[in-house]
């Protein structure tokens, strides 16, 4: 890794352990590297992949009995050029796509990523974090129809204090391993899971949904018609 080549996901790791890539996707500053750390702690071994300016933290755990070392994979900043490097998709078995709950504008910008997201990974899992929750913990009353209307497990994060880092990190760990060798089963568990946690947002009323959807469609429109987006959004690069 001292040359900022990218690791091999195809390859099995040293001691034959599965090996895969979760990357995370938002806006600048919603806390995707503060989550990251979060979960990690101590146990992580960041490393910097200086050809694309990126950095990855690579883990080790266990997945039914079964020895995984993950990275994950951290934007170091790129995020702010609108685009991220095709790189950075490139075998990639998962996505964290992270919003900050204390600014709407990162909620609208998700479409934008989840759009380049799809460039690239067409199929990949992705997992919905809002982030910051501690800030008001009167928002996880409210309910974000965005990740509902893609199927996405949601979760209320929070980096600072830790609220549902871990439970994130890992589904999203076991949704890489699963994608990887080629199973829906575990994402369909997930959203079982998950799914008396979404009934008791739906029931928040129709208010709580305005406040935080109104405008979204009208943003995946105009993205669909020029592939326009906002300075802190994502615009969908070439591949190369």
């Amino acid at each position: 890794m001292a040359d900022g080549s990218q690791p091999n996901y195809d390859d099995q790791g040293e001691n034959g352990e599965e090996k895969v890539k979760v990357i995370c996707l938002g806006d600048s500053a919603v806390g995707k590297s503060k989550l990251v750390e979060r979960f990690l702690m101590d146990g992580y071994q960041p490393q910097q992949l200086s050809t694309y300016a990126l950095t990855l933290f690579r883990y080790k755990t266990k997945v039914n009995k079964k020895e995984v070392a993950v990275d994950f994979w951290d934007t170091a900043g790129q995020e702010r050029f609108s685009s991220m490097h095709p790189s950075y998709y490139h075998q990639a078995h998962a996505c964290i796509l992270v919003f900050d709950v204390t600014r709407k504008i990162t909620y609208k910008n998700l479409p934008n990523w989840f759009k380049e997201l799809r460039d690239y990974r067409p199929e990949i899992p992705c997992l919905c974090a809002a982030n910051k929750i501690d800030v008001d913990y009167g928002i996880t009353k409210k309910s974000f129809n965005f990740a509902k209307k893609h199927n996405m497990p949601f979760y209320f994060v929070s980096a600072s204090d830790g609220t549902n880092v871990v439970k994130c990190f890992r589904d999203a760990i076991k949704a890489a391993v699963a994608y990887k060798q080629n199973s829906t089963d575990f994402m369909d568990e997930i959203m079982r899971e998950l799914e008396n946690f979404d009934l008791e947002t739906d029931t928040n009323g129709k208010n709580s949904q305005e406040d935080w959807d109104s405008g979204m469609d009208s943003t995946e429109n105009s993205e669909a018609k020029d592939g326009a987006s906002g300075s802190s959004g994502a615009q969908s690069g070439k591949k190369s």
